[in-house]
C-alpha cells in the first residue's frame, strides 16, 4: 500500500485548503449569523450560495464521487484527504457539494437510478440546484437492524402507497430538500433482507408532513436538521422504485460504505482542527506561573492526540485502498473498524481541547462545542459502534 499523494492530488490539496482559508472559515461566523438573524432559520444563508458559487467557478465541486463523467473521477483513497479539509468546517462539505447525506444519495442514483430518475434527481443535486434526504431510520423500532423497518410500501395498479413514520431524516429541514430516498418494506413475507425496497419520494407529494425538527445535544442543525416525517397513503408512480422491489437491503449496504467512510475522513479533519485550536490556546495562556504549553498533562494530551490522529488516518487510507481495490465487500471489517476508531478519536481530541479551553470550550465563542455534538452523533450514525463491533468480531471469528 502507498499511501503518497500524487500530484493531482497534491494540487487539490492545496487549491482546497487555501479556498477554506480565504473563503470558508471567514465566513463561519457570518453564516451563522444569517441563520440567526433570518425571518425563519430554516432559510438559506445567501453567504453559503455565494461560497458554493466560487467552489464551483474554481472547479472544486463534486470532488467526492469516482465517476468521472458526473465527478471529479478520485477514487477513494485520492478523495481522502480532501475531505478531511473540508471536514474542518461543519459548513466545509457544503460548499463544495460534497455533504451528506446528498453524496450518498447521489453515489445510489447513479448506480441504480434510471435514466430517467437521474435527469429528474441526480442532476440538479450534482448542480447543487436542490438538496436531499434519507429516510430510513424508525422511531417505533431498533433501526440499528435495517430488517425491522416497519414502513410500508404497497404497490397498487401503477402506484405504490407509502406508510410510515420516520425519523432522523437528516437535512429534511432545509427549503432546498425536494426528494427523499425511502426505505419500507414491499413483502413482509420475502426472505429476511429481500422484503425492503427504496423508492424515491418527492416531499412536496400530498400525504408527507414534517411533524418536527429534532435537536441535538440542543442545536437544531438549521437550516439543514433532522426531521421527523409522516408519510400518509404518500402515491407515487412505479417508476420511483429504485432498482427494483426486494433490492432496499443491498442498496442500504451498497450507500453506507462510502457514507461511513466519508464520515471518518472528516471526523479526521475535525480532530486535526480541535487539535490545532487547542495548542494555540495552550501557548497564549498561562495558569500557576507558566504557560498552560509547559504544564505535563496539557503534553500528555497533545501527544496522545496526535498519535491517534495518524492511527485514525492510516486506517482510513488502508479502507480507502482497499475499497478501490477490492471493493467495499471485501473492505467491509476496514471501513467497520474506522467507522467506529474515527468519531471516538474525533471525541477523544474535543475533550482534550475543550479541557483546556475551559469555560471557554462549552461555549459558542469557539466551535468546539458544537463539534463535540456533530462528532458525538457519528457514533450512531450509520450503524452504532456495537453493531460495528459485532461484525468486526464476526468476520474475525470466521477468518480464524
Amino acid at each position: 500500500m502507498n499511501f503518497e499523494y500524487s500530484d493531482k492530488v497534491n494540487k487539490l490539496r492545496k487549491q482546497v485548503t487555501e479556498f477554506m482559508e480565504e473563503v470558508v472559515y471567514p465566513n463561519e461566523k457570518v453564516y451563522e449569523q444569517q441563520v440567526r438573524e433570518a425571518e425563519s432559520r430554516w432559510t438559506v444563508p445567501a453567504v453559503m450560495e455565494e461560497m458554493k458559487a466560487k467552489a464551483k467557478s474554481a472547479g472544486l465541486w463534486n470532488l467526492f464521487l469516482p465517476e468521472s463523467d458526473y465527478g471529479a473521477g478520485l477514487t477513494n483513497l485520492e478523495y481522502a484527504p480532501l475531505a478531511e479539509i473540508m471536514g474542518r468546517s461543519h459548513i466545509g462539505p457544503e460548499v463544495f457539494n460534497c455533504s451528506a447525506p446528498d453524496t450518498g444519495n447521489m453515489e445510489v442514483l447513479v448506480r441504480y437510478g434510471t435514466k430517467e430518475q437521474q435527469e429528474k434527481w441526480l442532476v440538479p443535486l450534482l448542480n447543487g440546484e436542490i438538496r436531499s434526504c434519507f429516510s430510513m431510520t424508525e422511531p417505533d423500532v431498533a433501526s440499528s437492524d435495517a430488517t425491522n423497518i416497519q414502513a410500508s410500501i404497497v404497490r397498487e395498479g401503477d402506484e405504490y402507497v407509502i406508510n410510515a413514520r420516520k425519523w432522523w431524516s437528516s437535512g429534511a429541514g432545509d427549503p432546498r430538500c425536494k426528494i427523499s430516498i425511502f426505505m419500507g418494506k414491499t413483502d413482509p413475507n420475502a426472505a429476511r433482507h429481500e422484503q425492503q425496497s427504496m423508492i424515491l419520494v418527492p416531499l412536496d407529494t400530498p400525504g408527507v408532513k414534517i411533524e418536527r425538527m429534532l435537536p441535538v445535544f440542543g442545536y437544531d442543525h438549521a437550516p439543514h436538521g433532522h426531521g421527523e416525517i409522516t408519510f400518509t397513503d404518500v402515491r407515487v408512480p412505479v417508476s420511483n422504485i429504485l432498482w427494483e422491489e426486494g433490492k432496499g437491503f443491498a442498496i442500504a449496504q451498497g450507500r453506507l460504505g462510502p457514507g461511513r467512510i466519508h464520515h471518518c475522513m472528516r471526523s479526521i479533519g475535525v480532530a486535526e482542527r480541535a487539535l490545532e485550536l487547542m495548542v494555540k490556546r495552550v501557548k497564549n495562556r498561562v495558569a500557576f506561573g507558566k504557560p498552560l504549553a509547559d504544564q505535563g498533562v496539557i503534553r500528555q494530551w497533545i501527544a496522545e492526540s496526535r498519535i491517534e490522529i495518524e492511527q485514525a488516518r492510516l486506517l482510513t487510507l488502508k479502507a480507502a485502498f482497499m475499497m478501490d481495490t477490492v471493493g467495499n465487500k471485501v473492505a467491509k471489517k476496514e471501513i467497520a473498524m474506522i467507522k467506529v476508531v474515527a468519531p471516538n478519536v474525533a471525541l477523544r481530541v474535543l475533550d482534550r481541547a475543550i479541557q483546556a479551553f475551559g469555560a471557554a470550550g462549552v461555549s459558542d465563542d469557539f466551535p468546539l462545542a458544537a463539534m463535540w455534538a456533530n462528532a458525538r452523533t457519528l457514533r450512531l450514525a450509520d450503524g452504532p459502534d456495537e453493531v460495528h463491533k459485532n461484525a468486526i468480531a464476526k468476520q474475525e471469528l470466521a477468518d480464524q
